[in-house]
């Protein structure tokens, strides 16, 4: 029992040292991480942008020139369908099966390098409130410790300090809140992002499945 007590007592002078400032800074570093993530997504998904009718136009080449030619709309192009469009395209003597195996392939790598960071938004999110309820935990215990030994006329100053405790969920909301908007913002850019490649490698196969010559050069592998 005495044990336990004197953990106890270990724990709240810990507690009361610690305070709930540092809670405060923690806070305003995480948001900064957090708003230097979401610019820096911001800039890569605009980088990766690319106008329809780009893909529209290597689907036409596609059809009237062939691989090679469509291979060539695409060069030197930054965006997830391009890529895979690419890649298809690289493989098409290949036969259709070998290029539908690699697309999978394909369009997994290219997914994990749109949601790159995006875990960390979705975690901050997550957990920022908890971590601002910590803080005000941290300060009404230490406003409780002072209301044990003030006097009533120092009652005020300790409810000043509760008040200034609660700052702290406030502040976690405050960093959660823009977090998990940029975080399903971004998750839904990527979920489109992806059925327009799955789209487009679907028509570069359509085309690979019914053309003469792909397979031909299928048969004869």
């Amino acid at each position: 029992m005495e044990t336990d007590t004197g953990i106890d007592g270990q724990i709240l002078d810990l507690m009361l040292r610690a305070g709930s400032r540092w809670i405060l800074w923690l806070l305003l570093g995480l948001s900064l991480a957090a708003l230097a993530v979401m610019i820096e997504r911001v800039w890569f998904y605009l980088q990766e942008r690319r106008p329809a009718e780009l893909f529209a136009r290597a689907l036409d080449t596609l059809r009237k020139k062939g691989p090679a030619d469509a291979l060539r709309v695409l060069a030197n192009q930054r965006s997830m369908q391009a890529a895979v469009g690419r890649s298809c395209l690289e493989r098409a003597a290949d036969g259709a099966a070998a290029v539908e195996d690699h697309k999978t392939a394909i369009i997994e790598q290219e997914r994990q390098r749109y949601e790159r960071r995006l875990a960390f938004l979705g975690t901050l999110g997550n957990n920022a409130p908890f971590v601002g309820l910590f803080g005000t935990v941290l300060g009404i215990i230490r406003a409780v410790h002072d209301l044990s030994g003030s006097s009533l006329s120092d009652t005020q100053a300790v409810m000043a300090g509760i008040a200034q405790a609660l700052v702290a969920t406030g502040v976690g909301l405050l960093v959660a809140l823009p977090a998990v908007a940029a975080y399903n913002a971004f998750t839904r850019h990527v979920e489109t992002t992806t059925s327009a490649t799955e789209t487009f490698a679907h028509q570069i196969l359509a085309y690979l499945k019914t053309s003469p010559s792909t397979s031909a050069d299928a048969k004869e592998a």
